[in-house]
């Protein structure tokens, strides 16, 4: 088991910068790549930025791309994500997830764990 949990969010003004983190503790030893993921009010879960476990790869959701930046300490066992340029629309809960393997996944079902996840609230 991998149990991961999220830090770092709060209520900011538009335009600002936010970083979130996620601290995975239990069985990371082996490889693990991992997720960032958000739910609005009234949406979907969507996916936000993924990166594989020696961090060579990643990918963005278009609406964050060149906006948002992930990436990870593998000492630390922790997974950042860098949230710049914030707009209204980023308001949700961000949930961080991990899946076991070496390959980048964008739906959420290819992730094996989840964090609580960490409110983000944007005021214009």
């Amino acid at each position: 088991q991998v149990q991961l949990v999220e830090s770092g969010g709060g209520l900011v003004q538009a335009g600002v910068s936010l970083r979130l983190s996620c601290l995975a503790s239990g069985r990371t030893s082996s490889s693990l790549t991992m997720g960032w993921f958000r739910q609005a009010p009234g949406k979907e879960r969507e996916f936000v930025a993924a990166m594989n476990w020696l961090g060579g790869v990643t990918d963005y959701a278009d609406s964050v791309k060149g906006r948002f930046t992930i990436s990870r300490d593998n000492a630390k066992n922790t997974v950042y994500l860098e949230m710049n340029s914030l707009k209204p629309e980023d308001t949700a809960v961000y949930y961080c997830a991990a899946r076991r393997g070496t390959r980048t996944a964008v739906r959420g079902e290819e992730y094996d764990y989840w964090g609580r996840g960490a409110q983000v609230t944007l005021s214009s």
